[in-house]
């Protein structure tokens, strides 16, 4: 499991990362796995409640696991790491 100095770390760069190579508003595509459980599915998705995301998602093979696309505008690289601080608060959720 990540430090918080890790996850710091993570998500500065990541803003770097937005900052340096993109055009703000702009699309963005996040990835998560969960458990394969509706209810965290639902609360994943009411995370982007009110926003123009467009939701997939996918069973793995075995039924354990859904992986979870959502692809939204986000207004700034800011707004795109709240976002997945907010998912991380979901019991189980790996962010890719």
């Amino acid at each position: 499991m990540a430090t918080d100095k890790q996850k710091e770390e993570f998500y500065a760069r990541l803003k770097e990362q937005l900052e340096g190579d993109t055009d703000w508003p702009s699309p963005y595509l996040y990835k998560f796995i969960v458990p394969a459980s509706n209810e965290k599915i639902a609360e994943i998705e009411a995370i982007f409640d009110g926003t123009d995301a467009l939701i997939q998602t996918r069973d793995s093979s075995k039924g354990t696991y859904t992986s979870v696309s959502i692809k939204v505008t986000m207004d700034s690289p800011d707004a795109v790491i709240a976002k997945y601080l907010q998912v991380s608060a979901v019991e189980g959720v790996i962010s890719l």
